[in-house]
């Protein structure tokens, strides 16, 4: 064969070889094409799985993602200084005085606890009365317990809880009228003296839940007038509803009315406007955080509260009927206890809180460590 002949035989081949990769290619091509308008419709922004198939990109995809410091705990400190009991409707949950504080509590701070709630439960013969006399006394539960606290654990943040009905005969969370309604004038005049008192004694924060009109105002003003107000978080019960929720916590605090319901000062359940006025009322008149509860069952003013406050943390309370109906139905089969624990609270971080008072917090504070 000439060179020449060679050479043209060669360019053939190679021309040949060229033409099947072509022809390969433009099968591939049109595979693909046709599996993408057989699998996708619309833009290629539909596309979203890959964004989530690890699990570190499945956590990323949260807006905000549970912590510890974003937890507080719910204490219910009895006026017998040795008491340790079971509350019966609120799974694991104890009722202790205060000499059982701290042993318990080493354990939990060990672990990564930042901060709790005190709820004083006052037990003796005539701890109670009309007034709620016995709320800021400086030897009753809560004020010893500050005090405790802030000696054994210096870095534990302290908030307490502000309220009457603990302390008054009646259970009803402020003073009353001759006919059984509330008098919003002398139980706000009362509320922030407790407040006061609880203030003046260590605690970080006061978190009144009664529910009366103008009580944050009235806290805020004298906590200025005391020259304390740059050192203590006002958190507002802002948006508490009333409803059925709220038994175990009544069965630990011995909290329950004597007669009557709370309905005409705590929130009705659909009053999701009267829910928005209250939350701008406590903000205007000086709360540094907002609250909202019951948590689950009012994501959507969870929700508006981060807009109303966008400048404020949102707390919500996960209360004690929350917390007991994950149990029963995890101990029923129905799901697995920490999923739904998990999935319960990470609905109320993506409505928008980023403090989250929880009676699942000593769980949390294990399964946030593995």
């Amino acid at each position: 064969m000439s060179f020449s002949s060679l050479v043209s035989d060669i360019a053939y081949r190679n021309s040949e070889r060229d033409d099947l990769r072509s022809q390969a290619s433009r099968a591939r091509s049109y595979a693909s094409t046709t599996a993408t308008s057989v699998s996708i419709s619309g833009d290629i922004s539909s596309q979203l799985h890959g964004g989530y198939s690890h699990p570190l990109a499945r956590a990323w995809q949260a807006e905000r993602q549970l912590t510890k410091s974003m937890l507080i705990y719910p204490l219910f400190i009895s006026d017998q200084p040795d008491e340790e009991i079971l509350i019966p409707s609120l799974p694991n949950q104890y009722r202790r005085g205060i000499n059982k504080l701290v042993p318990y509590l080493t354990t939990l701070v060990a672990k990564g606890l930042k901060s709790v709630i005190l709820f004083g439960v006052p037990l003796a013969a005539n701890a109670k009365d009309a007034l709620g006399s016995n709320a800021d006394d400086p030897k009753g539960p809560v004020i010893r317990s500050i005090r405790l606290l802030r000696r054994s654990f210096p870095d534990l943040f302290i908030v307490a809880d502000v309220c009457l009905c603990e302390y008054t005969t009646h259970g009803h969370c402020g003073i009353l009228r001759d006919d059984g309604s509330l008098n919003n004038a002398l139980s706000v005049d009362r509320i922030s003296d407790v407040a006061m008192a609880y203030a003046a004694a260590g605690a970080h924060c006061v978190a009144p839940s009664d529910m009366n009109d103008g009580r944050i105002r009235a806290i805020k003003l004298k906590l200025i007038e005391a020259g304390i107000a740059h050192q203590v978080v006002l958190m507002s019960y802002s948006a508490k509803f009333s409803g059925c929720l709220y038994g175990p916590f009544r069965d630990a605090a011995g909290s329950c009315p004597s007669f009557g319901d709370r309905r005409c000062y705590q929130l009705p359940p659909g009053g999701r406007g009267l829910a928005r006025r209250a939350i701008v009322r406590d903000i205007n008149e000086g709360a540094d955080i907002i609250m909202v509860k019951p948590a689950s069952q009012y994501l959507d003013i969870i929700s508006d509260a981060k807009e109303l406050g966008k400048d404020l943390p949102i707390a919500a309370y996960q209360v004690s009927g929350e917390f007991a109906m994950i149990h029963a139905a995890a101990s029923a089969g129905v799901f697995d206890l920490r999923a739904m624990a998990e999935e319960a609270t990470q609905g109320i971080l993506r409505a928008g809180a980023t403090i989250v008072v929880s009676y699942f917090t000593p769980d949390f504070l294990d399964w946030l460590s593995n």
